[in-house]
C-alpha cells in the first residue's frame, strides 16, 4: 500500500496552557444573580435619588412648602367665597323682607275676608230665625233646633275620643281584616257609631271639635284624617252632645255603640272618656241647604 506519509507531531512547538475549570462553571445563572443582586435600573435610581439629596433640595423643605402652597390656596378659595357671600347678602335680605312683607298682606287680607264671612253668616243666621219665628211660630224655634240653624246651649255630656299612644303598633282583629293595619287609630265610620250612638240615646244637638251636626252631615275619611262635611279634624276628638246629662252618658255608655267604644279602648289601647256637663255650647251649622221643599197652602186658597 502506498499512501502520504504520516508526519510525527511537532514536539518543538510549546502547547497551549489550559487553564483550571471553575468549580461553578455549571452554574452560571446562580453565579450571574449573585454577581448583579441589584437591577440595573434600580441601581441607577438609588444613585440619582443620592445624588439629588447631596445637591438638590431638601425633601422635608420640599413637603413643607407643598403644605404652605396648599394652606394657601384654601385660604383664598375661602376668602373669595366669603367676598361673595357678603356681595350677595344684601339681595338675599331684601328678598326676605319683601317676602314677609307680602305674607303679612295676605295674611291680613285673609283675616278681613274670614271676619267678613263670620258677619255675613251671622246675618244669615239672625235672617233665618225671623224668617222661621215669623213663619213657623212656636215650631219655628224648635225647627231652627233640629236642622242645626241656629247656635244652642244647654246641659249634656262631653265625649273625649282619641288615638292609642302608640298607634302604629296595633295590629290583629277584625279592624285589620277590613282594611286597616293601624288599629290604634280614631276612624271615620268609629265616629260615626259614636255619633249615632248619641243620637239614639236622646241627644237633642252633637258637635265634633266644633262642627255642629245636621241631618245632612257626613262624616268620611281622606287617607288618615276625619272629615265632617268635607271639613278634616284632628285628634283628640271632643263630641259636645246636649240633652239630659247624666242620663245622656248612662243610656249611650249601655248602647251597642257605647259598648263597641268600649272594646276599642280595651282591645287596641284607644282612649275614651264621657263626662256630664251642666252647660255646653253649640254654634250653628255653617250652612243649611234644603235640598226638597214645597210651599204650605191653606185651605180654601186656589
Amino acid at each position: 500500500m502506498c499512501g502520504m506519509p504520516q508526519q510525527p507531531p511537532d514536539r518543538s512547538s510549546p502547547s497551549r496552557p489550559v487553564s483550571p475549570r471553575r468549580p461553578d462553571a455549571s452554574m452560571s445563572l446562580l453565579t450571574n444573580v449573585m454577581d448583579h443582586s441589584l437591577d440595573d435600573g434600580y441601581a441607577e435610581a438609588a444613585a440619582r435619588k443620592k445624588a439629588e439629596g447631596s445637591g438638590g433640595m431638601p425633601r422635608t423643605l420640599r413637603a413643607k412648602l407643598g403644605l404652605a402652597a396648599g394652606l394657601v390656596l384654601a385660604a383664598l378659595v375661602v376668602t373669595v367665597g366669603a367676598a361673595q357671600a357678603r356681595v350677595a347678602a344684601p339681595v338675599v335680605a331684601k328678598e326676605r323682607e319683601e317676602l314677609i312683607a307680602r305674607i303679612d298682606r295676605e295674611t291680613a287680607a285673609a283675616d278681613k275676608l274670614e271676619r267678613k264671612v263670620d258677619t255675613l253668616r251671622n246675618d244669615v243666621s239672625d235672617r233665618q230665625r225671623e224668617a222661621l219665628k215669623k213663619h213657623g211660630g212656636d215650631k219655628g224655634e224648635l225647627v231652627g233646633l233640629l236642622s242645626g240653624a241656629t247656635a244652642v246651649h244647654g246641659p249634656g255630656v262631653k265625649l273625649v275620643v282619641d288615638d292609642a299612644k302608640e298607634a302604629d303598633q296595633g295590629g290583629g282583629g277584625p279592624r285589620e281584616s277590613a282594611g286597616f293595619s293601624d288599629t290604634g287609630r280614631v276612624r271615620d265610620r268609629d265616629m260615626q257609631r259614636v255619633v249615632n250612638g248619641l243620637w239614639q240615646s236622646g241627644a237633642e244637638a252633637v258637635a265634633i271639635n266644633g262642627q255642629r251636626l245636621t241631618a245632612l252631615s257626613a262624616i268620611r275619611a281622606a287617607g288618615d284624617a276625619i272629615l265632617v262635611d268635607n271639613r278634616p279634624l284632628v285628634p283628640p276628638y271632643t263630641v259636645l252632645a246636649v240633652g239630659d246629662g247624666q242620663r245622656l252618658s248612662t243610656r249611650f255608655q249601655n248602647s251597642p255603640d257605647g259598648l263597641y267604644l268600649h272594646a276599642l279602648q280595651e282591645n287596641f289601647g284607644i282612649r275614651t272618656s264621657i263626662s256630664a256637663q251642666d252647660d255646653v255650647r253649640l254654634p250653628a251649622a255653617p250652612s243649611v241647604t234644603v235640598r226638597t221643599a214645597k210651599p204650605r197652602t191653606e185651605k180654601g186658597t186656589s
